[in-house]
């Protein structure tokens, strides 16, 4: 870095910082500005593949995508980002081993991303576990075959058979994408390495799917959702919806409908929330997300800009009434060409180019629900089954940003065909690294209130 040059800092390196800081590298010289990204990892996650992780399908690392090989010429600085100061020109952060320290910045773009939503639930907070990194999804796995060990173990007495069917129950909270595909792909899963163990099998295991939503996967319409729920229910999915948690503990799970479910698992898959940096700032929200222009400016802000699922940007493309548009949904879609146009008007504000407003149109929705089985909506067009399945996971391919990665995850699915599944329990998450708050770096009290 020298004083000469702009300092371009990307505060988060997932979907939208990543295109974000690849357009800059390809539209800026080198002279032109030092580009600098913090972020807590090394790597960009391909969260959209995280059940297929967790049900072993894919490795963990096929779906981490390096930013140092992406990113050659912008300086990676490890960290979280706990405070920015716009007058003062200045970020706070505080890196994962060592005192806080400062940045100065003259662009600043924030894409900092989302966490999962909170909500005031008692128990929730330690007994949830959420599925939006590879800790939680190493994890989930880990722990739901250690729940069939032991329920596998358990004596064939009044006492036994309670705990074996408390053991033996998943509840998910979140009939959206995170929670339906976890429910799908890992049932089927299941059933595939039941012979793991002697007295149980998967279909002893009961799924109960919770949602406070009068539909499963909403995102995609009434006509799929219907299909998936009917799919699931085929499956032997307990689904109740316009349903949700009263309080949850070690031994069970209590819900709006006045049942309590004894379980010693509960995944919480209740959407996402913009990151708590975003408010932080004083500057003005939209649900909990950073109002920006269509050129994904801030307003009243000089050279700060926000993209992804912490910003809310004006969806030109959507059907509106009067001068108000809707805004884009927190989707890795969305990210990455946002990213793209902010990395073009953060160089036109460097004299690079022309800056353009953020239009796009979406390509569709997928979801996959594991063997043969998937919903889509490629292009507004719906599909279910095999050709579902496959332009889902060829989509998943496309959206892959990187070629080795897209190599991996297919030899991956490759080999799930042909060989056994894995079915091993590695057991290298602690259980306190896996709460929502530590592994996706929440500090307490951070989301209240947040909508």
């Amino acid at each position: 870095m020298t004083a000469a040059r702009p300092q371009v800092v990307v505060v988060g390196g997932g979907f939208a910082g990543l295109a974000a800081l690849r357009r800059l590298q390809r539209s800026l010289p080198p002279e032109a500005a030092d580009l600098v990204l913090v972020t807590p990892t090394d790597y960009l996650l391909y969260s959209p593949l995280l059940p297929e992780v967790a049900t072993g399908v894919v490795e963990a690392r096929h779906v981490a995508v390096s930013l140092r090989r992406l990113l050659p010429r912008v300086r990676l600085v490890l960290g979280r980002v706990e405070d920015v100061d716009l007058p003062g020109r200045t970020i706070t952060l505080r890196p994962a081993h060592g005192e806080t320290t400062t940045l100065p910045w003259d662009r600043l773009a924030l894409t900092p991303g989302s966490v999962t939503r909170q909500v005031p639930v008692p128990g929730v907070p330690e007994h949830g576990r959420a599925l939006k990194t590879l800790v939680e999804a190493v994890f989930l796995r880990d722990h739901l075959l250690e729940q069939l060990d032991l329920a596998d173990a358990l004596p064939d007495t009044p006492a036994g058979r309670a705990e074996r069917a408390a053991r033996l129950t998943v509840v998910a909270v979140g009939a959206g994408y995170t929670g339906t595909e976890v429910v799908a792909q890992t049932q089927r899963w299941l059933r595939r390495i039941e012979r793991r163990w002697d007295r149980t099998r998967a279909g002893d295991v009961r799924w109960v799917l919770v949602d406070l939503a009068p539909a499963v996967l909403p995102e995609l319409g009434p006509a799929l959702g219907r299909r998936a729920l009917a799919l699931l229910a085929r499956r032997g999915v307990d689904v109740r919806l316009e349903t949700s948690v009263v309080s949850a503990d070690d031994e069970a799970v209590v819900l709006t409908d006045g049942d309590t479910i004894p379980t010693r698992t509960l995944v919480w898959g209740a959407g996402v929330v913009a990151s708590p940096l975003v408010g932080k700032l004083g500057l003005p929200l939209r649900r909990g997300r950073l109002v920006v222009d269509a050129d994904l400016a801030v307003p009243g802000v000089p050279d700060l800009w926000a993209a992804g699922d912490a910003a809310a940007v004006p969806d030109l493309a959507a059907p509106h009434d009067g001068d108000a548009f809707p805004d884009t949904p927190p989707t890795a879609q969305h990210a990455q060409r946002q990213g793209a146009v902010l990395g073009r008007n953060v160089a036109a504000s460097l004299g690079v180019g022309r800056p353009r407003r953020y239009r796009h149109r979406d390509l569709g929705l997928v979801a996959d629900l594991g063997g043969w089985d998937a919903v889509a909506r490629p292009l507004g067009i719906p599909l279910t089954g095999p050709v579902a399945k496959v332009v889902t996971r060829g989509y998943h391919l496309y959206a892959l940003p990187a070629m080795a990665n897209r190599v991996r995850v297919a030899a991956d699915w490759l080999f799930q065909t042909l060989l056994p599944p894995e079915s091993t329990q590695l057991s290298v998450v602690r259980p306190e690294d896996a709460r929502t708050a530590t592994a996706q770096g929440i500090a307490p009290g951070a989301l209240q209130g947040a909508s």
